[in-house]
């Protein structure tokens, strides 16, 4: 019960804090971290106080549910849930991400195709809305539809504060095989293959994910959940994940390792900092091996201009940073894979497969179809004299031409009327009605796009 108590303590605060802000004032968070990639306006106004609702208030292992708050990470929750022999369904690929934000946000990861999106396994949820009442949905009471528009609304619709979702047994290990294909067109058959039989090479999936390392040059990791007690490799020190997806055709991790394999080098962005140099990585602590160092790097970097002033010594014309997740449908993805190789150019690039059980109208994607996540991260060299967000505006294109969806947690240029196309503002607008009348939230179009 200590859990319940702190959460309704927490609860109290944050409502305060609402009371405070001004009526003509707009409403945000006030909290100092984010995995957005995209610039925000800055305001004056006091924030929601959201610094107690950073826990797990409760596990259920025989239920195999938890109650979680919404600013938790999903570290945290991780940490808590393996205690019970436990895991969520989907845990996002980086360690800082909250509950909360993957649900309103959309998070990934690698069971995913089995298993859907970390919103698909929320049983209720309590949500502050713009009117400053706090409301309990489900799929199937009186708030379904605010239930149902949630995901991918950016806090346009509200706050998660509370969030109960369903776990699952968690192994001990994770076996590991990289199959190598020759092409887009190869790995999405065999994607194909997988999504409809739960296996490959007569061996059962649980997970799978892949990287392109070039366009003959792709890669499967397939994992099965195991409760062995095989010798395991360790990404944390010198060697590097993503490396060894060429190196190695099998492989061992710990589970707490696998859902963290990709957070060390946060992919494989760590190169721009040097983090990949073995006479920098020796120097570098263990502890400042995780994305969270690194985005907040990415921001120093943006207030001090380090890398501007770099690029002016070696003569780079300019840069484009091209920071971006989108789906794409599976019999689409070598389409996409060789106009962006031939376009773009930026390699490796991530592949996730996944399929959704139920429509969901803020980023509707056709329930039980596979789509693939293309996530690439960096920036590209471009004309001094290029139109800003000239590149990414060429993905988007190509994006929606393929039939795809972008995710919006980084910078988006598209039109308004493409954009209301493409998530349900029309449906959006009926919920603001209801639930935030005085319009205190910001609009998912002024947030993603106008970036307020």
């Amino acid at each position: 019960m200590q859990g319940w108590t702190k959460h309704e303590d927490a609860v109290r605060s944050l409502l305060a804090s609402w009371q405070a802000i001004p009526d003509a004032a707009p409403v945000r968070l006030a909290k100092r971290t984010s995995n957005l990639f995209r610039p925000r306006h800055r305001t004056d106004s006091p924030g929601l106080d959201v610094s107690g609702l950073d826990g797990v208030i409760a596990i259920d292992p025989a239920a195999r549910t938890a109650d979680v708050q919404g600013m938790c990470t999903y570290e945290r929750l991780v940490d808590e849930t393996l205690v019970h022999g436990l895991i969520p369904t989907v845990v996002p690929q980086l360690r800082t991400i909250t509950l909360g934000g993957a649900v309103t946000g959309l998070g990934i990861e690698s069971t995913s195709l089995r298993l859907g999106l970390p919103h698909e396994a929320v049983l209720e949820m309590d949500v502050l809305t713009g009117s400053g009442e706090l409301v309990t949905a489900t799929p199937d009471n009186e708030h379904a539809q605010l239930f149902a528009a949630f995901p991918n609304s950016y806090g346009s619709l509200g706050y998660a504060v509370r969030l109960r979702i369903a776990l699952e047994p968690a192994p001990r290990q994770v076996r590991l095989r990289h199959v190598r294909f020759g092409s887009g067109a190869e790995a999405a058959k065999a994607i194909a293959h997988i999504a409809e039989a739960g296996a490959w090479d007569g061996e059962p999936v649980d997970a799978v994910d892949g990287t392109a390392f070039s366009p003959d040059e792709v890669y499967l990791t397939l994992a099965r959940f195991v409760d062995t007690d095989l010798p395991v490799s360790d990404y944390t020190g010198s060697r590097i994940y993503y490396r060894s997806i060429q190196q190695r055709s099998e492989d061992v991790l710990t589970i707490h390792d696998y859902l963290w394999r990709w957070d060390t080098d946060w992919f494989w962005c760590s190169g721009a900092f040097g983090a990949q140099d073995p006479r920098v990585r020796a120097l570098w602590p263990r502890r400042w091996r995780r994305s969270d160092v690194y985005h907040r790097l990415v921001a120093l970097d943006a207030r001090i201009g380090l890398s501007r002033v770099l690029d002016r010594v070696k003569g780079v014309p300019g840069r484009e940073r091209v920071i971006q997740d989108v789906e794409v449908p599976l019999d689409r993805l070598d389409q996409f894979l060789t106009w962006f190789d031939d376009k773009i150019g930026m390699r490796p690039v991530w592949l996730c497969p996944l399929r959704t059980r139920r429509a969901w109208p803020t980023y509707p994607l056709a329930p039980g179809d596979v789509y693939v996540n293309i996530g690439f991260w960096g920036t590209v060299v471009v004309p001094a004299d290029a139109e800003p967000g000239a590149v990414n505006r060429r993905i988007e294109a190509a994006v929606h031409r393929l039939d795809g969806h972008k995710s919006l947690y980084s910078e988006a240029f598209y039109d308004r009327a493409t954009f209301d196309q493409l998530y349900d503002t029309a449906g959006l607008d009926r919920l603001r009605e209801r639930y935030d009348p005085q319009s205190r939230l910001s609009t998912l179009y002024d947030k993603a796009v106008r970036n307020s």
